[in-house]
């Protein structure tokens, strides 16, 4: 972009260097035996004859002396005498009406000079500054061209997609755990891009979008670069919100440069992450869509559907919020395979460990199938980090290996937060003791209920104390009397405060909440409520814009909306019946782990057994 425009450039401060020195050397040049005297040393030697030619500007006046004379001149505090043949001198302001006839007299020549400056150089001072404009404006315009139609300022419509190379990053589906289905489904993609005259030859066609869908940290970009890797072509990795930027039609152009770009290496994959951030359902919310979005929405709608049969790209894209994407990017010819990534099981999970851990030495005693059950919920992000928080506590204990005991404190921090050093009186340390307890005792006692794990009063993230359950396999189904003994469970800390001490305190907030939330989607979302019956109605839904939300149709009435709370109220008070009755009917085990916990403040699945009785459950 430099190469059409730094000659000129040169060029033109070459002439108004040479132009400088010029101008300076025949108008302002002094001689070396030049000399400033005053006016009247002036008048002195022209009385003398001694002037030969005078040069008059304005006020000021040049000339040169048929003789040389004596001038003394100051320089560094010390008095110098030569001799000159050159002088200057300023006329007074007071006219000297006989100093033209005495010039007359004594024949001096004498040349007087406008002191306007010559046209020339009135022009090049002129043209200078537009000079200069014009020239950088050349320099940018060239950039802007560069860039392609709806480039402005240079770099600013260029994509910032980052380039993977197939061999530069071999990543294939080995190195990915588990997502089997996942990876079955993309292998047709992977085929194609191999050999597209393979499915074209039959009149096949190949999806010309994918849409991960997943929960965070599943693994959806570590499974589009497997798709490149496995493919053996160039990938383009770009976040959507990339595209938008301060300035209109901005991210238009990056879209544009984006495919192009993908068109010359074809057959290439472009990876969009978290396309949401330009997908959103275009009129949503209250004050419609930011235009520069729908923009870049509208030009990657048009990109898409603009291929030609035979265009060897595949655009692969990832979200957690398939909820709120545009209709128009699901319809056949865009993103029309959607490949779902679940959280991984039990199964996965020890699959991703192992993975995780093959850069770090692990001690005898771990079994990574414990630590996966022990897991449920986590993604292949939690797990990494569950991995690197464990290395963390081994190398902080100057241990060479990791343990078994490591792993399972990395996995209670991050489950149930890290342990808060903080002052507790012995009377609220008293009554969370008897609120885990309750938890603890209604989830031992209920049939079909997730064995607990771990009960702690030590403060851990924003609780005084947690009660930890793990299922002993992954759930996909939740039954109504699974989900009913679960509300028994969690308001089993309540029921006991009020049983042993007469009164309630604000420890159960998050209780209520989250039995209100699970109890009003049994009767709303689950049809699980036998007066209502099996009809399902939007309250309780998760809505991704407050503006939709206000702008549903209300699906019932207001008599239904009261028959909604009159239901959702008995089964949380269907609830705190079942655990008052069980905490009634074994207050003694409830003191005997109350205690156990306030000696030991933590207490396993093993020791709780030992406290209330190994014949319980």
């Amino acid at each position: 972009m430099w190469q059409p425009i730094w000659k000129p450039l040169l060029v033109m401060l070459a002439l108004v260097v040479v132009f400088n020195v010029v101008y300076t050397a025949l108008i302002d040049n002094k001689e070396a035996d030049s000399a400033e005297v005053p006016y009247s040393r002036f008048k002195e030697e022209l009385a003398r004859d001694n002037v030969k030619e005078i040069t008059i500007r304005g006020n000021s006046l040049k000339g040169e002396f048929r003789q040389k004379i004596p001038v003394t001149e100051q320089a560094n505090r010390k008095s110098q005498t030569r001799n000159v043949g050159n002088f200057t001198t300023i006329m007074p302001a007071i006219q000297d009406p006989a100093l033209m006839p005495e010039l007359e007299s004594k024949k001096v020549q004498v040349t007087a000079v406008s002191q306007e400056t010559s046209p020339i150089v009135s022009g090049l001072i002129y043209m200078l500054p537009w000079l200069l404009i014009i020239g950088v404006w050349i320099f940018f315009s060239r950039g802007v061209k560069a860039q392609g139609p709806g480039a402005m300022m240079g770099g600013f419509a260029k994509s910032g997609a980052k380039v993977y190379e197939s061999q530069k990053a071999p990543v294939t589906f080995a190195d990915v755990a588990g997502m089997e289905e996942a990876k079955q489904e993309l292998r047709e993609v992977v085929e194609y891009l191999r050999d597209p005259k393979k499915f074209s030859r039959i009149g096949g066609k190949v999806p010309k979008g994918v849409l991960l869908v997943g929960p965070p940290g599943t693994g959806k970009t570590l499974l589009a670069r497997a798709v490149a890797g496995e493919a053996g072509v160039t990938f383009f990795s770009i976040s959507a919100s990339q595209f938008i930027e301060m300035f209109v039609g901005v991210g238009a152009s990056r879209v544009r440069d984006l495919f192009s770009g993908a068109r010359k290496v074809a057959p290439s994959i472009i990876f969009i992450d978290e396309l949401d951030a330009v997908g959103r359902s275009r009129g949503a919310g209250f004050g419609g869509g930011h235009d520069e979005r729908e923009q870049t929405l509208n030009q990657l709608l048009s990109e898409m559907d603009g291929f030609d049969p035979h265009e060897e790209i595949i655009v692969m894209a990832a979200t957690n919020r398939p909820d709120v994407l545009d209709p128009a990017l699901l319809r056949p010819g865009r993103f029309d395979r959607r490949v779902v990534i679940e959280r991984p099981d039990w199964r996965d999970r020890e699959s991703i460990l192992k993975v995780h851990t093959r850069k770090t030495p692990l001690g005898p005693d771990v079994d990574l199938a414990v630590i996966a059950k022990g897991t449920p919920g986590m993604t292949g992000a939690d797990l990494e980090n569950l991995v690197n928080e464990a290395a963390i506590l081994a190398a902080r204990e100057n241990s060479a290996v990791v343990g078994m005991k490591q792993m399972e404190l990395a996995k209670d921090k991050i489950l149930m937060g890290g342990e808060r050093k903080m002052y507790i009186s012995e009377d609220e340390k008293r009554i969370t003791a008897y609120h885990e307890s309750g938890h603890t005792l209604v989830a031992k006692l209920l049939p079909g209920t997730d064995p607990i794990h771990k009960v702690t009063i030590i403060p851990r993230g924003m609780a005084l104390g947690v009660t930890q359950q793990l299922p002993e396999d992954d759930r996909y189904h939740f039954p109504k009397s699974y989900l009913m003994n679960r509300i028994a469970v969690i308001l089993g800390g309540r029921v006991a405060e009020r049983l042993v001490f007469g009164d309630i305190s604000t420890g159960a907030q998050n209780d209520l909440k989250v039995v209100t939330e699970l109890a009003e989607k049994m009767v709303c979302q689950w049809g699980m409520s036998e007066k209502i019956g099996a009809v399902t109605f939007s309250r309780g839904e998760e809505h991704p814009f407050l503006g939709m939300k206000l702008a549903q149709e209300k699906t019932f009435s207001e008599a239904m909306a009261w028959r909604i709370d009159q239901e959702i109220s008995a089964i949380i008070q269907e609830g705190e019946t079942v655990a008052q009755g069980l905490l009634e009917a074994n207050r003694d085990k409830l003191d005997a782990l109350a205690s156990a916990l306030l000696e030991e403040e933590t207490l396993d699945r093993r020791r709780i057994d030992e406290v209330i009785g190994n014949g319980e459950r």
